[in-house]
């Protein structure tokens, strides 16, 4: 077998995205959040199922999971591969607009239903040790969660570290196949005992996958690699160019020329790396994160 990675967007929509397989994502949340008993999710309607572009004409998208169970919780689950300025606060926003999203202007408050986020990060972000941290509004005074609409779950990749034989819990198995999947050649024989999580790894299996899927899979990888290499040109010169300012700042040798002579040299780097990224295809939104320049400020480039 030649699994899928489970990280490759393409991946992740396909396999927990699945019209066919809704127990794949209903099994994943329920260990998350451990829902049990009358408490578990039982079934969902998903938001923005999977469905295979082509590759002509295709442009950047954020290919996360949507879904809202009978209850009317809103679910959204995303992975992110890379950190990139004002991470939390998009986080934030999206959960902010999938709730505000869910009533028209002059619609009753009592209408909006709960929303939690589900981030799945290949880097360490939190100062928690553990890897899975639950991030909602408390009162400060009681640390009693009277406000309940809006919670946030974050799984940080590197910081879970089990082996095979020590996965003892559903969400063990969840996480070892989000972190492992593509470097493994069978199906783990404890996956048997859950049997989503055995479709799974079925359905990350390319064998069983399209031709136009399979390229779309590789050509989203190459656009990834592209992409973090871009980020992490972006942040070398961005050190250099610091490095530069601050030289030239203290040549003139008066603070008022230093924070002059940085801002220009700032601003200039900034915009030629954002020409840079504009004609290697790189989205908008992902220049705007990376240089701190506003869409007009780099259309205009």
């Amino acid at each position: 077998m030649k699994f899928a990675n489970p990280r490759n967007d393409i991946a992740f929509k396909k396999i927990f995205g699945n019209e066919q397989h809704k127990d794949v994502l209903i099994s994943f949340l329920n260990a998350v959040l451990a829902l049990e008993g009358d408490k578990a999710i039982q079934a969902i309607e998903l938001l923005n199922p999977y469905q295979a572009p082509k590759l002509a004409g295709l442009k950047y998208t954020l290919l996360d999971v949507r879904a809202v169970d009978k209850r009317g919780v809103h679910f959204i689950v995303e992975m992110q591969l890379e950190n990139v300025a004002g991470l939390r606060k998009r986080f934030q926003y999206y959960a902010a607009k999938s709730y505000s999203g869910q009533i028209k202007r002059g619609d009753d408050y009592p209408r909006l239903n709960q929303v939690i986020f589900i981030g799945i990060l290949n880097f360490s972000e939190f100062s928690s040790e553990h890897w899975l941290s639950r991030h909602a509004l408390l009162n400060r005074e009681n640390y009693a969660q009277e406000l309940q609409d809006l919670e946030f779950y974050f799984i940080e990749l590197p910081k879970f570290t089990k082996t095979e034989s020590e996965l003892d819990s559903i969400l063990d198995q969840w996480v070892y196949f989000l972190k492992h999947a593509d470097d493994l050649e069978v199906i783990p024989p404890i996956s048997d005992d859950i049997p989503a999580v055995r479709t799974a790894y079925e359905i990350a299996d390319q064998f069983s996958w399209h031709q136009d899927e399979l390229e779309l899979y590789d050509y989203w990888g190459m656009k990834t690699q592209d992409e973090r290499g871009a980020l992490q040109l972006v942040r070398e010169q961005a050190k250099q160019a610091e490095k530069t300012a601050e030289q030239r700042g203290e040549k003139r040798g008066e603070k008022r020329g230093e924070k002059r002579g940085e801002q220009r040299g700032r601003l200039a780097e900034k915009q030629n790396i954002a020409r840079m990224l504009k004609t290697q295809g790189v989205a908008v939104e992902i220049i705007m994160q990376s240089t701190g320049l506003t869409a007009a400020e780099i259309d205009s480039l």
